[in-house]
């Protein structure tokens, strides 16, 4: 595997992308997913190296991540540690693999403490607070589809999951050789999300907070924050107050401005609240029916063309920002028989 300078390639091609002197891009595969790759960074020392995610625990991702590392001249035992932006498994699974085999440490966002444990927990059952969400938003016939087929994926990822060794909190500067690396907490996509920020070196490490092309989903957690819609924009406008730097994110390619795609995704929420709003107010009274007048992805999908998994991200994110225009004021809501029903402030019939 030869080094190659980014931006040469198909973003998700397997190889080893040189984005500036010392920071190395590496797509690694993912099982199935709709994503495609997850990118990890890889900083040079001098001593050694320091990843930025880790990828997912399966077979082809730690092949590829040792082909790169090959052509450096590097090998796992080179990694001093892990600086992981969240707990979800194509980030930090590959990461708990490698610390039982070399020791390496591993730091992750103080926030994903309860996602940790849960996923952790063997009497928990697959899929459990997501399942009783998708009840509570009307989405009873989905729920159980998905419930029987949840089990054996659960099973298998409870075993890829352990604490860190180290948790980060606001505030903290972690380096890289002679990089400073500022780690700013950025709940929305998870409770204990964190982004690095090189300002020196104008780049910023945005795991899947800020995305170059698609948006992150919101609210889909073990257990789920009360408002992370609310939460994710407050994030965006934190980022946003920060120098500009070149967006490194965990799916897409490396662009140059990470203002501007921050700019785009408030614009975009902005006009998917007011969707919501309007359904709402044409009849939708929950994240159920409004996710299914609504359209999803880039491609403007309709809700039924979405397989089952990408109907409960679906109804997930709806729920959010239903959440979040319950706290503006703009709707109000009531519970009928295990069901969240919503009407708009001004008026209509639950």
């Amino acid at each position: 595997m030869r080094v190659l300078p980014d931006g040469t390639e198909e973003w998700s091609s397997p190889g080893i992308f040189e984005v500036v002197p010392g920071v190395y891009r590496v797509p690694l595969p993912l099982p199935s997913d709709g994503l495609r790759a997850v990118n990890v960074y890889a900083l040079t020392t001098g001593a050694g190296v320091v990843l930025i995610d880790s990828g997912w625990a399966i077979p082809d991702a730690r092949r590829l991540l040792a082909e790169a590392f090959d052509a450096l001249g590097w090998s796992f035992t080179d990694v001093e540690r892990f600086l992981i932006t969240h707990v979800h498994r194509d980030h930090y699974t590959q990461a708990v693999h490698l610390r039982r085999e070399f020791g390496t440490s591993i730091g992750l966002g103080i926030g994903e403490q309860p996602a940790i444990e849960a996923a952790m927990d063997p009497t928990r059952v697959p899929l459990q607070h997501q399942l009783m969400q998708l009840r509570r938003a009307g989405a009873g016939a989905l729920a159980d589809h998905l419930a029987q087929v949840a089990g054996i994926q659960e099973d298998i990822n409870r075993l890829d999951f352990e604490r860190p060794d180290h948790w980060f909190t606001q505030g903290e500067v972690v380096t890289a050789g002679a990089r400073a690396l500022d780690v700013v907490p950025t709940p929305g996509h998870t409770q204990g999300h964190v982004v690095f920020h090189d300002v020196d070196g104008g780049l910023l490490f945005a795991g899947d907070h800020v995305l170059p092309t698609i948006t992150p989903s919101i609210g889909f957690e073990p257990v789920t924050a009360s408002n992370p819609l609310g939460d994710f924009l407050l994030s965006l406008a934190a980022v946003r107050a920060r120098p500009d730097a070149t967006l490194l994110p965990a799916h897409g390619p490396v662009t140059a401005s990470v203002h501007q795609r921050v700019d785009e995704l408030v614009h975009h929420h902005g006009g998917r609240l007011e969707q919501t709003e309007v359904a709402v107010a044409a009849g939708a009274h929950t994240a159920f029916e409004v996710a299914g007048r609504l359209r999803w992805t880039r491609r403007e999908r309709s809700f039924t063309d979405l397989d089952p998994y990408n109907q409960m991200l679906a109804v997930s994110e709806t729920g959010a920002h239903l959440e979040l225009l319950l706290v503006q004021g703009r709707l109000s809501s009531a519970e009928e028989q295990g069901v969240r029903r919503f009407r708009t402030s001004s008026g209509g019939e639950l």
